[in-house]
């Protein structure tokens, strides 16, 4: 799929790397929907790409309405959904059983809630609004989702219980999504990303400091090589990729230096 022209929605957009895949997507021509909750961010992000090329959404993806509200707004401004890329989650970290008692419930429903069903909320909606386009190839595409998982997936930490739930979910889901949408020309795939210099990691900054780079140097050291966290703009650049290379299709793609967690 070429970008020139499409419209992509794009969850967590206002930070991270929903933020530089915006900011990437917008360079190579395409519309975006920035659909999360922070609206002074994401008002600062359209400001950043031009206002004719994004929109700001406010979007709490454990609610189905605002999302179906965010859908309405793009359709109503670019008049299709062609892409859609889920960045929108978060963690906690706590044991199953701890000294202060076991995991509290309503704790791991919330991750499962934003990073899981979050996703597949957002994803469905979506594949609904790409189901109608015009086929943009003679092999009847239509649209590409694109969900973020994370090596918790498969290596998680001690306290990762409700994460590593969560994005192995994400993981679990990405084939057979791709086999329920491949008749309609819709391609899913998962970026998997490994320690990522993100304002989660970063302790809400934006971008990376000499400071913060020292007090991070422990994390970056595990990496097999480089050495150093990865970039919001390195998974953006996977994500364009994704979108422009037809031929990947329910793949779950790791990118994390080689990295293998630890328990701890």
């Amino acid at each position: 799929m070429d970008l020139n022209g499409k419209v992509a929605v794009i969850t967590g957009g206002s930070s991270g790397m929903g933020r530089a895949t915006v900011k990437l997507f917008v360079s190579k021509g395409a519309k975006c929907a920035i659909f999360d909750f922070n609206e002074e961010k994401g008002q600062k992000v359209v400001e950043e790409v031009g206002a004719d090329n994004a929109i700001f959404c406010q979007v709490d993806v454990t609610k189905t309405e605002t999302i179906e509200a965010g859908i309405a707004a793009t359709m109503e401004k670019f008049g299709a959904i062609h892409i859609c890329c889920n960045y929108a989650g978060t963690g906690n970290a706590k044991r199953t059983m701890g000294k202060n008692g076991p995991f509290p419930i309503e704790d791991f429903k919330r991750i499962i809630n934003i990073n899981l069903i979050g996703s597949f909320d957002v994803a469905r909606l979506c594949a609904e609004q790409m189901s109608k386009n015009e086929p943009y190839d003679r092999y009847g595409g239509r649209g590409v989702i694109i969900n973020t998982a994370s090596v918790a997936a498969y290596e998680g930490q001690i306290g990762q219980a409700a994460y590593s739930a969560s994005k192995g979910g994400v993981v679990g889901m990405t084939l057979p999504i791709a086999r329920d949408l491949a008749v309609i020309g819709i391609r899913v795939n998962t970026i998997v990303p490994g320690l990522v210099a993100t304002p989660l990691l970063m302790g809400g900054a934006e971008e990376m400091t000499p400071e913060i780079e020292g007090f991070l140097k422990p994390l970056a050291s595990q990496v097999l090589y480089p050495q150093r966290l990865g970039l919001a703009e390195e998974i953006a650049s996977l994500a364009e990729h994704i979108v422009e290379n037809d031929y990947i299709n329910g793949e779950c793609i790791r990118m994390d230096g080689g990295i293998r967690m630890q328990p701890k």
